[in-house]
């Protein structure tokens, strides 16, 4: 089976995540792509394979050298972004993209225009796989799954091409923030691994936020507004002079690189009560618990003028897994190496976000992230080059070869 038609078979199940769920899987139907993923593990060749009750698939590809080589893993999640439908996806091939707008669904007049998303232009002469405008795609992450399987059935056929142990993991809802939850590490058994979850070709990223998550209720006064003087305390005000403390530049849509920011994600309430949901991130550790405080001291503020009616619950998410991966600076070089052998011009650049990654750094498993190739994730205007899964592929590939050259 090739890569696209893996990809396509990957993208037609279903296996949206719920963020409302509190079950792990959060949706059964993310077992439906793990199940087809364990059959074909097994059709291949490959060993110890295990899909546990949480929805988390194991594999492993023995060593075919007689060197003793660090077991090393690559990762990807089953789960498609809740922010758009990943049902009935139906996609298709722009062969040789020439650069012009791309109808994506004529009945609906839905088109992909350079003139909106000037990055299609990188990809000229390019086959794109596309939707069809009424769902995502997928390729964030069935590109990952599609590749690394490929990978391993590559190994498989050429075993010529010496390699140590390598597992592979496939988790449940990342993107609602939980892939790593129940991701078993000891079980799992790498040295270090990578995620296959960045999005343009030659992305390597081993930097990502420090995150939190900020939720604060305020209990306000409701009476008739008629008799209200000196008597009404509204929420709904007090939550926007919380907002409007905060600093306007440090927004996400003013903010690019290093640069941290607190983002408001939602408002809700009525005079008698509201609350207030913020994101905080940043890059830098000690900028990033400054911000906390900031958030703690704007809220301790505003009890000191109102008599003590906001409850601020502040929670740590995740941490930059560069703390974790830098002094391990080898499994990053590896990536590099392998891309520059693959006739690619590696970018190492910071996630603006997390990653399963982070998390698996803090829990004792070093994990990078490499591109898997999409772009415009989590909409209808998502697309992949295939040259871009075919590289990607190629890049697991020469790592598993490298790894065991330098042992």
């Amino acid at each position: 089976m090739n890569i696209v038609e893996r990809f396509f078979k990957y993208v037609k199940i279903d296996t949206q995540s719920d963020e409302n769920s509190s079950q792990t899987p959060s949706t059964q139907k993310q077992f439906n792509l793990a199940k087809e993923l364990e059959y074909e593990m097994v059709e291949m060749g490959l060993t110890d394979v295990s899909l546990d009750n949480n929805c988390y698939l194991m594999a492993t590809l023995p060593s075919n050298t007689d060197k003793k080589v660090p077991t090393i893993g690559f990762i990807a999640h089953l789960d498609t972004s809740p922010d758009m439908s990943g049902e009935r996806v139906n996609p298709r091939i722009v062969k040789n993209y020439d650069g012009k707008p791309i109808v994506l669904n004529e009945a609906q007049q839905i088109i992909t225009s350079p003139e909106d998303f000037p990055e299609l232009l990188k990809f000229v002469g390019d086959d794109l796989i596309v939707t069809d405008g009424t769902t995502l795609l997928g390729a964030d992450d069935k590109a990952g799954i599609a590749e690394i399987m490929t990978a391993m059935e590559y190994l498989i056929a050429h075993p010529e091409i010496k390699h140590g142990k390598i597992r592979i993991g496939f988790t449940p809802d990342e993107e609602i923030g939980r892939g790593a939850d129940k991701f078993d590490v000891a079980k799992f058994g790498a040295e270090w691994a990578y995620t296959m979850d960045g999005s343009e070709i030659g992305e390597l990223e081993y930097e990502n936020f420090n995150a939190a998550s900020a939720k604060i209720t305020i209990q306000g006064r409701n009476v008739h507004p008629g008799y209200a003087k000196n008597k009404m305390v509204n929420a709904l005000h007090l939550a926007n002079e919380l907002v409007q403390l905060l600093p306007v530049n440090e927004r996400p849509e003013f903010t690019e690189k290093y640069e941290g920011f607190f983002h408001l994600i939602a408002i809700n309430g009525t005079v008698d009560e509201a609350t207030v949901s913020f994101i905080i991130r940043d890059h830098d550790r000690e900028l990033f618990e400054e911000r906390k405080k900031i958030m703690e001291n704007v809220v301790a503020f505003l009890n000191s003028r109102y008599n003590n009616r906001l409850n601020l619950e502040l929670r740590d998410q995740y941490y930059n897994m560069r703390e974790k991966v830098e002094p391990v600076k080898h499994v990053v070089d590896y990536a590099f190496q392998a891309m520059e052998e693959a006739g690619i011009t590696p970018i190492v650049k910071p996630i603006r976000g997390g990653t399963d990654g982070a998390r698996l750094s803090f829990m004792g498993l070093p994990c990078p992230n490499i591109f898997a190739g999409g772009m415009n994730f989590h909409g209808r205007h998502e697309f992949i080059p295939v040259r871009a899964m075919e590289k990607a592929t190629e890049v697991i590939v020469r790592i598993a070869e490298l790894v065991a050259r330098k042992a």
